[in-house]
């Protein structure tokens, strides 16, 4: 089999060091040719995984492709899979996802349920809204890690929000945020992991640490893994998908958004369960059962981020302070340039008690700095 990959970074990374257990000839098509994921592969293509015809040559040569980005030419994909080439997500689901407008058209559809929200094609159209605030405004498309939201609390910030086609949502006061990862393979048939919950930088945006599995009443439970299944089975493709879903102060639970692909909220699997996210997307593009979802032992990741005030070449400052820790297993990409806030890497904790877990989060997160030299 011959898989291609679009996209290089970290999540590519990891899919290919999955991949190495199979017998399978990888393929990547990354801008970069120093990206993460560029020296595991078999071949490495430089290319924009945005422009049509490179994505088409790309994936002519293949059995199968994967995405992990969403910002890739879906009207290259319909072609590829139109010709035979096996695509992971289908382009259909890939196409309503990456614009946030559809996704939230999607929920409303499939009658899933999620924040209320409206469509507003240009700031004009923001400034008519002011009774429908507070809320988040997001960016249809090109949004990633953060970048793309943003709040908006009352009138005085409607100047902040975008002039493009975006999703006004009407804010959601958090209890939980929640991720929950789903495979489905060509049969229909579903695997879901145990949800993970998200604790967020507030001012990065970014996920700041998480506890995997959450602890939640049985019928919130059952409930979050009705919804995401739901989800999944809406988009009638393949895949792994990643289902990100807030409870609120009602105690309901809601979707905020999907990813089509291996995601940050994963991350944990590849120790703290039998079968990690990589793993089980090579099974499902590979044909072959799904993988055994439950976790080992609960776990906790860190993300590494650039510190603030620091640009240039790489410095990991406590790394070797945090690798002296007990069940602590570090991930660092590859990344060879520091910037603030640019994820270098993760740590997962493995820990039967939750007091462990967390304590050790906030530690690892106040040792390990990425500087530049």
């Amino acid at each position: 089999m011959k898989i291609g990959i679009l996209g290089g970074g970290q999540l590519g990374r990891m899919l290919l060091q999955a991949g190495a257990n199979y017998v399978v000839e990888t393929y990547v098509l990354e801008n970069d040719e120093n990206c993460p994921a560029a020296h595991l592969c078999h071949h490495f293509v430089k290319g924009d995984i945005r422009d049509f015809d490179t994505v088409y040559q790309f994936g002519k040569q293949l059995n199968a492709i994967t995405i992990e980005i969403e910002s890739v030419n879906v009207e290259a994909l319909e072609k590829l899979e139109a010709e035979g080439v096996k695509v992971f997500p289908r382009p259909s689901a890939i196409k309503t996802i990456k614009n946030k407008i559809t996704q939230k058209q999607f929920y409303k559809q499939q009658e899933v349920p999620t924040s209320p929200f409206e469509v507003t094609e240009n700031l004009a159209a923001l400034q008519n809204l002011a009774s429908f605030l507070p809320a988040v405004h997001k960016v249809g498309e090109g949004g990633y890690d953060g970048k793309g939201v943003q709040v908006i609390q009352d009138a005085r910030d409607l100047e902040k929000g975008f002039n493009a086609p975006s999703v006004l949502e009407k804010m959601v006061r958090i209890k939980k945020e929640i991720a929950l990862i789903v495979a489905m393979n060509e049969k229909g048939e579903t695997a879901i992991y145990p949800p993970a919950e998200m604790v967020f930088d507030q001012v990065l945006n970014l996920l700041d640490y998480q506890l995997s599995p959450v602890q939640l009443p049985k019928e919130q439970l059952w409930k979050a893994e009705a919804i995401a299944l739901r989800v999944v089975k809406g988009l009638q493709s393949p895949g792994l998908f990643a289902v990100e879903l807030f409870i609120d102060e009602k105690d309901e639970v809601l979707v905020n958004e999907t990813a089509p692909r291996v995601h940050n909220s994963g991350h944990h699997t590849i120790e703290a369960n039998y079968c990690s996210q990589y793993d089980m997307l090579w099974r499902i593009m590979l044909g072959y059962p799904l993988g055994n979802t439950a976790a080992i032992l609960p776990s906790s990741i860190v993300n590494i981020l650039g510190s603030e005030g620091h640009t240039g070449k790489a410095v990991y400052e406590g790394l070797d302070e945090v690798l002296k820790m007990e069940n602590v297993f570090v991930h660092l990409y590859g990344k060879t340039e520091t910037k603030p806030g640019r994820k270098m890497g993760h740590v997962t904790i493995i820990s039967n008690e939750r007091i462990d877990l967390t304590y050790k989060a906030h530690k690892i997160k106040n040792t390990l700095k990425v500087i530049s030299a």
